[in-house]
């Protein structure tokens, strides 16, 4: 991929110090470290917005299915899982 354009930026002195020292210390190029930086950036985003349509996704699932009939109700759903830890309480 080519480098064809400039990021400028401000920041504090001494943040830009220390980013330099410990670039350096890494012998590696700040610029490289920083395109590093921004690519983790760009897929943690991405990432966090493809699990939100994903939770969005499940939650309109769930209020169709209970519009629908086809769900439990907390009172249900809280017996079921008793009787399940009873179940496994027992097996302990």
């Amino acid at each position: 991929m080519g480098k064809e354009a400039v990021f400028t930026m401000k920041l504090e002195a001494e943040l830009r110090a220390d980013f330099m020292a410990e670039s350096e210390a890494l012998h590696r190029p700040a610029s490289q470290v920083v395109r590093e930086l921004m690519r983790e950036f760009v897929e943690r985003q991405r990432m966090k917005r493809a699990h939100s349509a994903f939770v969005e996704r499940k939650v309109v699932l769930a209020r169709t299915s209970m519009q629908a009939g086809q769900g439990l109700g907390n009172d249900e759903v809280e017996a079921e899982f008793a009787n399940r830890r009873a179940r496994v309480s027992n097996q302990a």
